[in-house]
């Protein structure tokens, strides 16, 4: 199958030079081809083909149910599908009973006529940056056919099976970066929503406060399509934006810190590019980035008090032994963490959401979607020190904007000199969704260079 986005197949089926039923089965020929065990954990054949063949029939008769009808992808192990297990990516849910039915958003995808190809792999219930899996192992990241290197996480397989160009679009979860670091590590477009924007039910959560939803895709062009149609939309509601009418910052504080080479000389030659175009770009202080640290390592991490809430029983039992002791440690460190220091913490986070969104106005915020690119993965299995090490490092950015309630979306901007891809990230306050996306539309290709 030709790496086609899902615009350009969608096109292709709607003016019959492509067979919903088709497309399906060189779909499913290209991943045994590609031959990475750990990038599905379910492939749903029965399923992906009913759906095609109800496309083929809507196409032929001229009423396709969306302007992505028959296009294929994949979820994230997270999203329930009706009949399929959701292991979250851990061997204790492995043999948990089937879903009884479709996550809201799957309903949605079904509904719009996408094609449900399977459930792709991630970090074991969503926690961790970095996509290691110890059970249905670590996907490759395909931009590295040498060397075994991280795929990002915790949507790992998201960003692995569209950057392989098996599917033009996977759905992801965002609950400190696992849609925009995979999105980065693996050269493709990551769109974080903002929390509500799509509806949780039906997904297995991490942290109640944070978790978000997105689409992985290969242009910005293709999560606007995937958003809307998952909104029941009959056509996107965002244009590309003027870029002499856009207003960009860079933050003085914390997110240019610690930058690898290549992914500081990608960024200044981003934002060169950036005031090339016409648009406005302004350094400002944002002191709430420094805060955000300082408060988390007073109280304790929200993500992990949240998880541990969720895992409790499974942690204190004999389950834990069966579970990613990386994952665990992290689960754990809530448990140091008091009522009092809840309550404060949630008390700190909502003056600061308020603070950080007030001097940010309109404007949309820009830096490295991660300090560095993808690590090879051996030193990272090797050393747990290590591991954490690079975990909190590649988490810092995008994790700012979860805790600060933010959207984000995060464009290729270049390549290291190991040829990596880095990744500009694009933030808004929350519920400035269609200004990200309108900015993504209008400077993609100024971004990528």
């Amino acid at each position: 199958m030709e790496c086609k986005t899902a615009r350009e197949l969608a096109d292709d089926l709607r003016e019959g030079r492509r067979d919903p039923l088709d497309l399906v089965a060189e779909v499913y020929d290209r991943i045994e081809a590609y031959g990475d065990d750990a990038l599905f954990i379910r492939l749903t054949r029965p399923r992906a083909e009913a759906e095609a063949r109800a496309a083929r029939e809507r196409l032929r008769a001229g009423l396709p149910a969306s302007c992505l009808d028959g296009v294929p992808l994949a979820w994230k192990d997270l999203f329930d599908l009706k009949g399929t297990v959701t292991t979250a990516g851990s061997a204790v849910l492995r043999d948990a009973a089937p879903a009884a039915q479709d996550a809201a958003l799957a309903r949605a995808g079904m509904r719009a006529g996408l094609v449900s190809i399977g459930t792709v792999n991630m970090t074991e219930f969503a926690f961790s940056g970095i996509g290691i899996n110890p059970h249905y192992g670590t996907p490759r990241n395909p931009c590295d056919p040498a060397v075994h290197r991280s795929p990002g996480g915790s949507s790992s397989g998201s960003g692995a099976v569209v950057a392989a160009g098996i599917v033009p679009l996977s759905i992801g979860t965002d609950t400190g970066g696992s849609v925009r670091i995979p999105a980065a590590f693996n050269g493709i477009v990551g769109y974080k929503t903002s929390t509500g924007h799509h509806p949780m039910a039906g997904v297995f959560p991490l942290s109640r406060s944070f978790d978000t939803l997105g689409p992985l895709a290969r242009t910005v062009e293709d999560c606007v399509l995937a958003d809307a149609v998952l909104r029941g939309l009959a056509a996107p509601e965002v244009a590309a934006a003027d870029a002499a009418a856009l207003d960009f910052v860079v933050p003085d504080a914390v997110m240019l810190d610690d930058l690898d080479p290549g992914v500081a000389q990608a960024f200044e030659a981003s934002l060169a590019r950036i005031e090339a175009s016409g648009a406005r770009l302004r350094r400002i202080a944002l002191p709430e980035l420094r805060e955000v640290i300082e408060v988390g390592a007073r109280f304790g991490p929200l993500g992990s008090a949240e998880s541990l809430d969720i895992h409790a029983e499974r942690i204190a039992g004999p389950d834990a032994a069966r579970m990613d002791p990386r994952v665990v440690r992290r689960m754990r460190m809530g448990e140091r963490m008091t009522a009092v220091d809840l309550i404060r913490l949630h008390d700190h986070r909502r003056r600061l959401i308020a603070s950080a969104a007030e001097r940010l106005g309109d404007a949309i915020l820009l830096c490295p979607t991660t300090p560095g690119t993808a690590m090879p993965i051996a030193p990272l299995e090797a050393d747990e020190e290590v591991f954490f090490h690079h975990n909190f490092r590649t988490l810092r950015n995008t994790s700012l904007g979860n805790f600060l309630d933010w959207c984000g979306l995060s464009i290729p901007n270049g390549r290291d000199g190991d040829g990596m891809p880095t990744g500009l990230l694009l933030n808004a306050r929350h519920g400035r969704d269609r200004a990200v996306l309108a900015a993504g539309l209008a400077l993609e290709r100024t971004i990528r260079g």
